[in-house]
Parts: structure tokens; C-alpha cells; sequence
């Protein structure tokens, strides 16, 4: 069942646009609105934009041979950048809750199918990063 949210609901939602508009509209002005988890969503974008060398090296260690990053939807990669950067530097937030809000947050811009793909890419890579946790 999908669910539908609104841009104040998620913070993930919100992290995703501000993502994509910087790595795909080359919208480098990024400002963040009065939000209730305004912190960790400016947190998650501009951690995600500055360790995006550390991110790309993740998924060529992890994902090489299943995947290539760039053939990916553009909304999967912002996805699954983010969520690499939550399994790596937020280590107090269970990667079953950062997959959860994703893959809640990707019913924004994602079909059910893409959805279930997603799932199984996440689930892999936090497998990986965090076999601890995951």
C-alpha cells in the first residue's frame, strides 16, 4: 500500500529534494526551512554533499558488482547516498528505522516496484556497512 506524505511530514522527504536540486539542478543555494528536525535534515544534505567521495567509495566496495551507481534512477542515487550517509554516520539510528523512512519517504517519488528494488539495495549495502546492525 502506498503512502502518500506531505513535504512537512518527512524529513527524509525534504532531504531528498534538497539532494537531488544540488546534485542534478546544480542548485548550490540551499536553504532550509523552519522545520521540527531542521538540524539533522541540514545535517543529512550537507553531510551527504561534502562526503560524496566517501559515499561513491562505499557503493564501488559494496554494490560494484551489482550495480553501477550512474545507471540508476537519479532519485535512486540521491536515495541511496543519503542512506549511506545515515548507516555511516549516524550510528545511533537503527538501519531497520533509516530503511523504513526512506523507503516511506521514496513512495513520494517512487512506483510500488521501484520501491521493492530499493528495499533490497538498502537492505544489502546496511548489511554491509553495518553487519553489527543491521
Amino acid at each position: 500500500m502506498k503512502t502518500f506524505y506531505n513535504r512537512n511530514q518527512s524529513p527524509r522527504v525534504i532531504i531528498i529534494q534538497k539532494l537531488y536540486g544540488n546534485f542534478f539542478n546544480e542548485d548550490k543555494n540551499l536553504t532550509f526551512a523552519k522545520h521540527r528536525f531542521k538540524k539533522f535534515i541540514k545535517d543529512v544534505v550537507l553531510g551527504t554533499i561534502e562526503r560524496d567521495e566517501v559515499i561513491n567509495e562505499e557503493v564501488k566496495n559494496h554494490l560494484s558488482e551489482d550495480l553501477q551507481l550512474t545507471n540508476l534512477d537519479k532519485v535512486f542515487q540521491v536515495i541511496i547516498k543519503s542512506a549511506i550517509f545515515e548507516f555511516l554516520y549516524k550510528p545511533k539510528i537503527s538501519t531497520k528505522i533509516i530503511i523504513k523512512e526512506y523507503l516511506d519517504a521514496s513512495n513520494f517519488f517512487l512506483e510500488n516496484s521501484q520501491t521493492k528494488y530499493l528495499n533490497a539495495i538498502l537492505d544489502k549495502i546496511a548489511k554491509k556497512i553495518r553487519p553489527t546492525n543491521a
